[in-house]
């Protein structure tokens, strides 16, 4: 006989614990109720016994099902245990696997690198980032988003910046016959890269920044707008489904949505940002949010403060 019983003490046979009224004790299962408050809940069943695996040939029908049943329960807890303490584990590491990844050598591009992401900063477990790609601090990127360093390198993404939904960061060959191609980079402070993304900067849902191009600090990409061998000054504001190719935008101007700017004349008679432009102060709100963001989930995902977290 075997009994299955809560972790409380139990009284002696024949007494009766002086905390404890019994409800119910007929057969096998007997319920009591606690002075305390609670019920506890007992019962006996009985295991079938089996002989000793040294006389297995000579076991009964009866006996060889009892220890096949036996051993099956054995098997699905053992599997279950393994499903919660290890399987789980092992999803979680392919995840953060496929969310970073190293590129691949190619005849454009022989040098393999890994993201870099700083403390601070989110990358979502739906986003991919590959590459010669840098993040810095308090960076949100959303699901979805894809920011490949693959082909040109590197791309940089600024501190307090946010890669949303659908956004995709690439660019054109930089290397190439053994020497770097002088025409797919964009030169920042001194420095040169496929794609630059300054501090502060917004790429919204489904935005697209493919290089040679650098975009400034504080600039906001709206839905949908392309940018696309150019350069994009400091605090400017692209409308949703604005296409930018082939100039370089002066500071403070922004560009309406759906306009198509592929002439340095019309780059710079772009209208400049006063305080009656409507989005005048847009990219401060959605820095806000999406600072929010990388701090709340990036705790989420670690179980740590956001000052206390490593990039994720």
């Amino acid at each position: 006989m075997a009994e299955a019983t809560d972790a409380l003490p139990q009284p002696q046979p024949g007494e009766q614990a002086g905390n404890v009224v019994a409800l119910r004790a007929e057969g096998p299962i007997s319920v009591d109720r606690r002075a305390e408050g609670g019920l506890t809940l007992q019962f006996s069943f009985d295991i079938p016994g089996l002989p000793k695996f040294s006389t297995l040939p000579t076991w009964t029908h009866q006996q060889l099902i009892n220890g096949a049943l036996i051993a099956a329960v054995v098997l699905l807890s053992g599997f279950v245990v393994y499903r919660e303490m290890f399987a789980a584990a092992a999803t979680l590491a392919h995840d953060e696997a496929a969310m970073l990844r190293p590129n691949v050598a190619t005849d454009f591009n022989p040098s393999v690198e890994s993201p870099v992401v700083a403390p601070g900063a989110y990358v979502d477990r739906l986003a991919s980032v590959i590459g010669n790609v840098s993040i810095g601090a308090n960076v949100f990127v959303a699901p979805f988003a894809s920011i490949r360093g693959d082909e040109g390198q590197p791309i940089v993404i600024g501190a307090n910046s946010n890669v949303q939904d659908g956004v995709v960061v690439h660019a054109l060959e930089t290397f190439a016959a053994g020497k770097p191609v002088e025409k797919n980079l964009v030169e920042v402070d001194g420095k040169k890269y496929a794609v630059y993304i300054g501090a502060g900067v917004s790429l919204a849902h489904q935005s697209q920044v493919h290089g040679p191009a650098a975009v400034g600090d504080h600039t906001f990409v709206g839905m949908q707008a392309l940018v696309f061998k150019s350069v994009i000054g400091k605090n400017v504001v692209i409308e949703p489904g604005a296409k930018v190719i082939g100039v370089t935008v002066p500071e403070g101007r922004y560009i309406p949505a759906g306009s198509v700017v592929t002439k340095q004349s019309d780059a710079d008679a772009l209208p400049m940002i006063t305080e009656s432009y409507p989005f005048a102060t847009l990219n401060d709100g959605v820095l806000h949010v999406n600072e929010a963001f990388a701090d709340a989930y990036l705790k989420l995902a670690t179980g740590a403060a956001p000052a206390e977290a490593a990039g994720h």
